[in-house]
């Protein structure tokens, strides 16, 4: 079972990438974040053509989560709980049913978090981004106690080692990049939760983002901020983990590209 993360910087100007990704990767699911839009303009039939089911959580013009399945959908979620004044569609959950039983998945986009001020205490982005941290690890400490394959997947918007960044000193500082950051990260896998990319491959300079700006995609100027977190039932099932890079070199590319988990499942 292939389940997969990718931002892709709003699905309508990347259904090409999209749909062309998915008939030669054909993941069984697919964890898209940043779709820019409402959940009646998404674009369905094409993907539902290729064998797949859809959900979404939406928002006109900035962020919006959605998960493509080739299984049924036997329990959606929308929203991270925690906070009901928050209206931005960062968070969506589904449980889907595998041959192994029921498998609950995550299509998360956390917050960016910039700019940072030099009192981060004073920096409303950059608190919320923190905040939302914090309610993500309340839930998923929640969710573990299922004991059932969990995968939270998706653009977590940290960098979690120096490795993972072209430039580490020059990123250090940024919201993605900082100790109160990776200090949430850490805590996030603490209770329980493994990183698909370290368990299996740990290299440094294997990157999921580059910059549209400054050449930074011809020149490997990247980090790796796209992550699937896994819960000890996931990852006693999984097989293996792949940085999809050729669909950076596509016609009109997101600036992420896909991450791809296999599981027996």
């Amino acid at each position: 079972m292939k389940i997969a993360t990718w931002n892709v910087n709003s699905i309508k100007a990347r259904m090409h990438a999209v749909t062309a990704w998915l008939e030669t990767a054909n993941p069984d699911v697919a964890c898209l974040q940043e779709i820019k839009t409402v959940d009646d303009s998404f674009p369905r039939l094409e993907i539902e053509a290729l064998g797949y089911n859809i959900v979404t959580h939406g928002q006109k013009s900035y962020n919006g989560v959605a998960v493509l399945s080739k299984l049924p959908f036997e329990d959606v979620n929308p929203r991270l709980p925690g906070d009901e004044s928050d209206e931005q569609a960062r968070y969506l959950e589904v449980v889907v049913s595998a041959k192994t039983g029921p498998v609950r998945i995550a299509s998360i986009y956390l917050p960016n978090g910039n700019p940072v001020r030099e009192d981060p205490l004073k920096s409303p982005k950059y608190t919320y981004k923190l905040d939302w941290m914090a309610r993500l690890k309340t839930h998923a400490e929640a969710l573990l106690k299922n004991e059932e394959p969990l995968i939270l997947a998706g653009d977590y918007n940290v960098i979690p080692r120096s490795v993972d960044t072209h430039d580490p000193k020059g990123w250090w500082g940024d919201a993605l990049f900082r100790q109160e950051t990776l200090d949430a990260f850490h805590a996030l896998k603490y209770i329980g939760l493994t990183e698909m990319f370290e368990q299996f491959d740990n290299r440094g300079g294997e990157f999921t983002f580059w910059d549209y700006q400054g050449g930074a995609w011809q020149n490997n100027l990247g980090i790796r901020i796209d992550h699937l977190l896994l819960s000890p039932q996931a990852a006693d099932r999984a097989k293996g983990i792949e940085i999809h890079k050729h669909v950076r070199e596509g016609q009109k590319p997101s600036d992420h590209v896909p991450v791809v988990g296999e599981f027996d499942l």
